[in-house]
């Protein structure tokens, strides 16, 4: 009877997904219970929402929490079978005849009292066998984690550079058609030199898209070896703790020098091809604007926060607010409803700046929630290391082009009702609005943050 228990209760320790001891258990809101690495994997490539492996009841992914109780009976039964494994006689000290029940942390051997205190082990690092069992399984439950970690990382790089690739073909689409219609309207330029800019153009985007597929290949394989790597932990974490003893360095070090080169998502970028006389037939709009002084514009902070956010590579989120400092900002002392005009900006000193027009509804709103409606505006803004990201708004378009170096022209067409932006330094175009943008007189404005030392 008692035998018949025992082995309802330790069958009553062993999870329904991998039918060995519960490692590291969490409990669902169904109530059944599976290891964490075990729901890892059955609810990786799950459609939401993911259902318990036993009843199909559907249940939440996210903030699985350890069941202490059930982890604490798993390591008594766990130790229970350590002790009577090294209690038999096969097992016990064959000098002293008595149970080892001392692990030596130098030498990674079991030992009896007597053993510990001789001459040999005395200098020795020592702890119960059952304490240095636990040791190990922890660390070994912390080195899953790491890796858990690491291997959703990159599968949100991946996910982000199939996103980065269909969003960068529609850009060198939406591009195309933008320079073309530019040159289309100044009729001097030669077809030669249009056809010549889209070829260049066409050839860069081909250029860029092949290492985006290169990243996103070389990442698939670095998953790939990760996850191997998980499973290979996850079956020593079943292993007895006779075994887990024997020593886990020589996978820990593989484990952790593969943690150490994870591939991050490219960040593509096209070149700024120079059109002739661009600069010079904005130029003849050139116009003297007057500004507002510069003082501190409290949303600018948060909405240079929005835009980075903006971005689709979720590595860089957790540092915007890092990045980002004390914001000041300019608009002109009068509104513009009709003409043409043209005029400059020089950023050369700053990272984070933003230069456009705005309607006099959002200006009154910008102590208030950060919105875009009613800014039509080019954003440039700092990320990680030295890269940096061109953003405009209605609607957020990322502009996978360089930064430009020094000035940036703006030019404003009130009868078209549309905006253009200019890198002056390579004469090209960043981006156009359609016509028919906005309806309403506009106000210029620019504003810019943290200034290069």
């Amino acid at each position: 009877m008692e035998s018949g228990l025992s082995q309802a209760f330790v069958e009553e320790l062993k999870c329904f997904i991998c039918m060995s001891y519960f490692i590291d258990p969490v409990t669902i809101s169904c109530g059944h219970s599976f290891c964490r690495a075990c729901l890892h994997l059955s609810w990786e490539d799950s459609e939401l929402p993911v259902q318990c492996p036993m009843c199909r009841e559907p249940s939440q992914q996210n903030n699985l929490r350890t069941n202490i109780v059930l982890k604490k009976l798993v390591s008594i039964a766990r130790q229970a079978s350590l002790m009577k494994f090294l209690s038999s006689e096969e097992h016990q000290c064959v000098t002293h005849k008595e149970t080892k029940g001392i692990f030596c942390m130098e030498t990674r051997i079991y030992l009896c009292q007597l053993c510990s205190d001789s001459q040999e082990h005395k200098g020795h690092k020592h702890c119960p066998i059952e304490a240095a069992a636990e040791g190990e399984m922890e660390r070994l439950l912390k080195q899953m984690a790491s890796l858990w970690e690491k291997i959703q990382e990159i599968q949100e790089n991946v996910d982000a550079e199939s996103i980065s690739k269909i969003l960068f073909i529609d850009y060198v689409l939406m591009r195309e058609d933008m320079i073309r219609m530019e040159y289309r309207k100044w009729r001097a330029v030669l077809c030669e030199e249009e056809e010549e800019h889209i070829e260049h153009m066409r050839n860069d985007g081909y250029r860029v898209l092949e290492k985006l597929r290169e990243s996103e290949a070389m990442m698939i394989q670095k998953s790939k070896q990760l996850r191997e790597m998980f499973q290979e932990l996850r079956a020593m974490s079943q292993e007895p703790y006779v075994v887990l003893l024997q020593g886990l360095d020589d996978i820990f070090r593989r484990s952790e020098s593969m943690q150490l080169s994870i591939p991050q998502g490219l960040e593509p970028e096209l070149s700024a091809f120079p059109m002739i006389g661009l600069t010079e037939r904005f130029k003849s709009f050139k116009a003297r604007l007057f500004f507002e002084n510069l003082f501190m514009f409290l949303c600018m902070k948060n909405l240079f926060n929005v835009m980075r956010r903006a971005r689709f590579r979720p590595q860089h989120q957790d540092t915007s607010e890092e990045i980002c400092g004390c914001y000041l900002a300019s608009w002109g002392l009068q509104s513009i409803s009709t003409g043409k005009y043209y005029w400059e900006v020089n950023f050369k000193a700053s990272w984070d700046w933003t230069v456009g027009v705005c309607t006099n509804s959002w200006l009154k709103n910008r102590n208030k929630e950060v919105d875009t409606k009613g800014a039509f505006l080019l954003f440039c803004v700092k990320e990680e290391g030295n890269h940096y990201s061109l953003l405009t708004t209605n609607p957020t378009i990322h502009h996978y082009i360089e930064k430009p170096l020094g000035r940036v022209g703006v030019f404003l067409d009130c009868e078209a009702r549309c905006l253009s932006f200019l890198n002056i330094a390579k004469s090209s175009l960043i981006y156009k609005y359609p016509n028919g943008t906005f309806s309403r007189r506009v106000w210029p404005f620019f504003s810019f943050g943290q200034i290069i030392p």
